[in-house]
């Protein structure tokens, strides 16, 4: 089933009550990019922000870690209220065994994340462990890039991967630059996540959009 994770980083947070409540009506997850400002460059939001639309989510939240030492940080996003947790294997390399187990021990679907200039096949060696795959489709750290088409032989490679293992369940997610225009080729790749920001919250009928991308 083709899920639909509208990312806040581009939702009006003056308003954010009102694009909560898109993604309640519409689509199927909230996509939640944290930024620290040394891991990629921007700063976003953090965990007064969460627990805010925690309260008033009716779809479970997906919590992207674009932070150093995510390590130190899982616990309390768990707490206010993440339902997925996904963290970057260049932040956590050596520890990403270990930080899988210590978000799925808190009852959190883990999952795990690349740049798109991180080879795919070094998060091989975890994707026996993983929930879900998360693929960068653009690099990590700014909304609104345009999506690289080199990431659907990326998809293509981890899902054969995945397939290979008996893992077939296993979604895979991508962000970055996705659209109505290019989502069926994403999914068409192997994908089943579709993270939209731009595309969804700056549209005139954003549920048409989603629509059109689960379509």
């Amino acid at each position: 089933m083709i899920q639909i994770a509208p990312s806040i980083l581009a939702a009006d947070f003056l308003h954010l009550e009102k694009d909560v409540e898109i993604v309640n009506r519409y689509a199927d997850l909230f996509h939640l990019d944290i930024m620290d400002g040394s891991f990629v460059p921007n700063i976003s939001f953090g965990f007064p922000v969460v627990e805010a639309i925690a309260r008033k989510a009716c779809k479970p939240l997906d919590v992207h870690l674009m932070i150093v030492n995510p390590e130190k940080y899982v616990e309390r996003f768990a707490q206010a209220g993440a339902r997925m947790i996904s963290f970057h294997y260049e932040a956590a390399r050596e520890g990403s065994s270990a930080l899988i187990e210590k978000i799925q021990g808190m009852g959190v679907k883990a999952g795990i994340v690349i740049n798109p200039d991180c080879p795919v096949q070094d998060i091989f060696p975890f994707l026996h462990q993983v929930d879900f795959v998360l693929l960068m489709s653009v690099f990590a750290g700014f909304g609104g890039q345009k999506f690289i088409p080199a990431s659907l032989d990326r998809i293509r490679t981890v899902r054969a991967e995945l397939d290979r293992m008996g893992r077939s369940e296993i979604p895979i997610e991508v962000d970055g630059g996705i659209g109505p225009q290019n989502a069926g080729e994403v999914v068409g790749a192997g994908a089943e996540i579709l993270v939209a920001g731009s595309a969804v919250f700056k549209a005139d009928d954003p549920g048409a959009v989603i629509a059109r991308m689960r379509a």
